[in-house]
């Protein structure tokens, strides 16, 4: 579980980009919509466009929750993919199995569908993974694990206990929810990817670098 400090830092950076990062931020960010600090009510002064561009990117960064070196290889590996880089660059990490779990409604935030990952709670296609950053493929059947099923976090997942934080699924997922299974259908589309930022701005900060 996360910690009072890990929590008061994830609502200082949801604030300070402007994007819910868990649950609890979302609920600050609607009393509070503006950023951190003592100027924070105060109109901003004109950012850089460096500062816009990389605030864009840890936006996105932050989002999925990962390091700067997983971002710039996802990044490279979008540059190299045919089509627009910024909307490969999203749907490759949507493609996460941190990120899976959590559109599929077994978790509540990214944080806690990395940790169900990393302590071996998800299979795919019947083989436990505890990489977060796995890449599941069109056609693989994400599930939580026969034993894990039974446990208190899995039974409120089951039961839709995160509905009230969570988007709706989107249409590359095929879910059975009371079933703790779902289903990558199809790569998923930028425009159905339910993340805030302008990739555009993502793609000219790694562009200058």
């Amino acid at each position: 579980m996360a910690t009072k400090s890990q929590d008061r830092r994830k609502v200082r950076l949801s604030r300070a980009l402007g994007v819910a990062l868990t649950p609890k931020a979302a609920r600050y960010l609607e009393k509070r919509p503006y950023a951190p600090g003592e100027h924070g009510r105060t109109k901003r002064k004109q950012d850089s466009d460096y500062a816009v561009r990389l605030r864009e990117k840890q936006r996105l960064r932050e989002q999925y929750g990962i390091r700067e070196k997983q971002m710039r290889n996802t990044f490279n590996e979008a540059r190299r993919t045919q089509g627009l880089t910024g909307e490969n660059l999203v749907e490759l990490l949507e493609m996460r199995l941190d990120a899976l779990v959590l559109r599929s409604g077994f978790a509540r935030t990214t944080a806690q569908a990395r940790q169900l990952v990393v302590h071996r709670h998800i299979l795919v296609d019947g083989q436990l993974v505890d990489r977060p950053s796995f890449r599941v493929k069109p056609g693989q059947l994400i599930h939580v694990k026969a034993k894990s099923e039974g446990t208190e976090p899995f039974q409120v997942a089951a039961a839709g206990g995160h509905a009230d934080v969570l988007p709706p699924v989107p249409g590359y997922l095929e879910v059975e929810l009371d079933k703790l299974q779902a289903r990558l259908v199809r790569r998923p589309k930028r425009a159905e990817v339910p993340v805030v930022c302008d990739v555009q701005l993502v793609v000219e900060y790694y562009a200058a670098r």
